[in-house]
């Protein structure tokens, strides 16, 4: 049954009508004449120029990086910008206090005056895309040394940033196949104008994030203001709010099954040319491991949030971010397992394998990749194992490795001791961590990593110190764990604040008990493991092809080798997603998840209503929100749609067939979380809050006419 069950995902995936009708990041300046015959069959009424010219105003003008974190839109032509509500989270819990808790009340601007500027924000408007592949190829031939990337874009983004007077970003595709220079228009007076409640914004929380249906009033709305000229400008009372090149138009018609929808926004990253042992590594390794010590940690830090309102707020957004990607990993496993990805790219690879044989030229460049690619992933995998435990367990979310490592810092070459308070940009980072964290939340959790590290790697891989802390409290986790927690002047708001005043020694530094425990290790010293083991090698083959066995490297080579391979085929390709603007196209229309199973494309308030429940945070209601939502059970609020997205498409615009605003991307399905390696053709789901869902809150919860006025729909 299962090999029956690969032949037929196979064949969707091979068939020529499925593979690209609605799968591809498609880099929105290179809208060729196939890509937009097959729009135009799938419903789009509009001639590429309208969407993407740099010669003309067109709808890219109106769509805006958030620093390459989430998408918005223009929306008025008072430089009114929408975006998703997550994407806003951290503006809005930064603005909140016990007293004004905006995550929980909403934050409603009912003048200009209201508006609060976000300090660091950027918004990011893409001008002109340049083909700079001839130019990197010729700066590589004149150099004596091999140039990476860094190298090179800080050289070609100087001298295009120079001559246009944009903010020049150099990106490459298909890990060097093609490169290409993208210049910015980048705005930095952005203030939050609007934001629902948490209760509106993230209704269902954790319980329905990736999942259908949802009913979710995922949007934020700010203001871009400009210099009086018209000109991006930083923050200033005499600036003026932005005139837009161009704006949405919303559409309040609706969506229904079979309509064309597209998406334009900055995806963050993909990672479809990815191999099958990359994909099996993160199956089989990565992600169990990842998702499992996350899942603990949120299972703590939920305990204390549910307890104290006031940790509520302080954890509401680590919490969310460390949830949401949790979720994802978590869900990605049963994707790649559900629709055996591993033994689909495998089948890539004999393909792949069978096209280098049939070419001696190609023999000799990449005859061996596949077996070399195949030894080393085997060779590494028990150092990469124990360093995702120790990153997973001792660093992430630690705000005590943080301090610990900065201090450290200070410590420069021939300096004996120092005085922190000194340093004010410590000081800052210092304030602003122990604001942000309440000691008896971190004590449990470094408690938790302590013991689940010591668990689950070799007692010879802990290093000396941790062994000298083991041996000393007679291998009790607990123990060592009390004498750090007692001893440290990390782990003690005062103590750390005294200490701050003083000198201390970097001998007192390195006999800290956090720093002892932290530190026995580091990630330089696994990479040099790591690096030891690639380079020892077996076969030899890497060197004689001169690739070394680096992964990245071979992972870079088996991509160029796929590449060419489709190209000589004539198979119509996209390059992974790397923040840079791309376009997707699909139709709205249900899903069926699984057998026996049939959901609708669209979500109604009557959903709402059902999954109502006043003692569960996640689906409460404020009796105001209960109240409208009663009275109109069959508004719509989220819809399905077969579109190509991943983290970064987060608040894109969804347009219909003329191009006007129908909603907001703003989640994917559960089934769908395989798609950083691989696009599902009936599976992957984009879901969107419907734009009339927004409109609605803006009249009947919010009460903002003055919005709805603005927006002219």
């Amino acid at each position: 049954m299962k090999r029956i069950i690969l032949i037929i995902i196979s064949a969707i995936i091979l068939s020529p009508s499925m593979a690209i009708a609605d799968e591809g990041m498609w880099m929105v300046n290179m809208l060729e004449k196939g890509l937009m015959t097959k729009m135009k069959k799938a419903g789009l009424k509009l001639p590429a120029n309208v969407i993407y010219d740099e010669s003309a105003v067109s709808i890219k003008d109106a769509v805006v990086s958030l620093d390459f974190g989430c998408t918005g839109s223009m929306v008025s032509e008072e430089g009114l910008m929408i975006t998703n509500h997550h994407c806003a989270y951290s503006d809005v819990h930064s603005i909140s206090t016990n007293e004004h808790n905006y995550l929980e009340d909403g934050f409603w601007a009912m003048s200009r005056g209201e508006e609060v500027h976000i300090k660091g924000k950027g918004a990011w408007f893409l001008r002109k895309v340049i083909d700079v592949t001839d130019e990197v190829a010729q700066m590589q031939a004149k150099s004596t040394k091999p140039m990476n990337l860094r190298k090179l874009s800080y050289q070609l983004e100087k001298k295009y940033g120079e001559e246009t007077g944009y903010e020049a970003s150099l990106a490459s595709m298909w890990k060097g196949e093609k490169y290409y220079m993208f210049l910015y228009e980048v705005y930095r007076d952005l203030r939050l104008v609007a934001a629902p409640p948490v209760s509106i914004a993230a209704y269902g929380g954790d319980t329905d994030n990736w999942e259908w249906p949802q009913h979710k009033g995922d949007f934020a709305i700010y203001r871009i203001y400009t210099a009086p000229d018209g000109s991006p400008a930083e923050y200033s009372e005499e600036n003026v709010p932005m005139k837009p090149r161009k704006t949405l138009k919303i559409s309040t018609k609706g969506v229904k099954t079979g309509d064309f929808t597209m998406i334009l926004g900055y995806p963050g990253s993909t990672n479809r040319y990815n191999s099958s042992f990359g994909v099996n590594k993160k199956e089989k390794l990565t992600n169990p491991i990842t998702t499992k010590v996350r899942g603990d940690k949120l299972a703590i830090m939920d305990k204390w949030m549910s307890a104290d309102p006031a940790v509520r707020l302080l954890y509401a957004d680590k919490y969310f971010s460390v949830s949401n990607a949790q979720e994802f990993w978590s869900g990605e496993i049963i994707s790649f397992r559900r629709y055996g990805v591993t033994d689909i790219r495998r089948e890539d690879e004999k393909e792949l394998q069978a096209w280098i044989q049939s070419s001696p030229e190609r023999v000799e460049k990449w005859g061996d990749l596949l077996d070399e690619m195949e030894e080393t992933y085997s060779e590494v995998e028990e150092i990469e194992r124990d360093m995702i435990y120790y990153r997973e367990t001792m660093i992430s979310s630690n705000p005590f490795y943080g301090l610990s490592t900065r201090l450290n810092g200070m410590f420069k070459k021939g300096v004996d001791s120092v005085c922190p308070a000194q340093d004010k940009i410590y000081m800052s980072n210092l304030h602003r961590t122990i604001s942000s964290i309440d000691y008896r939340v971190e004590k449990e959790l470094l408690y938790y990593g302590f013991r689940t590290y010591t668990d689950n790697v070799e007692s010879s891989k802990w290093g000396e110190r941790v062994n000298k802390l083991m041996e000393r409290f007679d291998h009790d986790p607990e123990a060592v764990m009390d004498h750090v927690w007692e001893n440290s002047i990390f782990t003690d708001q005062e103590r750390l604040l005294a200490a701050m005043e003083r000198y201390i020694t970097k001998e007192e530094l390195n006999g800290d008990p956090i720093y002892d425990l932290l530190h026995s290790i580091s990630v330089g010293d696994m990479n040099m493991k790591k690096n030891k083991i690639m380079e020892r090698g077996r076969s030899g083959k890497g060197k004689k092809c001169g690739r070394g066995r680096q992964i990245n490297t071979m992972e870079k080579e088996y991509t160029h080798a796929m590449y060419e391979m489709k190209l000589d085929k004539g198979q119509v390709q996209y390059p992974d997603a790397n923040s840079t603007m791309r376009l997707t196209y699909g139709t709205v229309g249900p899903i069926s998840p699984f057998d026996g199973v049939y959901c609708s494309e669209i979500s109604t308030a009557r959903g709402i209503l059902e999954k109502y429940n006043p003692d569960d945070y996640e689906f409460t209601l404020k009796e105001k929100q209960l109240g409208l939502v009663k009275s109109n059970p069959t508004l719509p609020v989220n819809f399905l749609s077969n579109n190509d997205i991943t983290g970064g498409n987060s608040g894109s615009p969804v347009l219909n067939a003329r191009g006007e605003l129908i909603g907001l991307a703003f989640d994917g399905n559960k089934e769908s979380l395989c798609s950083d390696a691989y696009f599902h053709p009936d599976y992957c789901k984009t879901v969107s809050v419907d734009i009339r869902y927004v409109l609605w809150i803006l009249k009947y919860y919010a009460e903002a006419d003055h919005i709805l006025q603005e927006l002219e729909f």
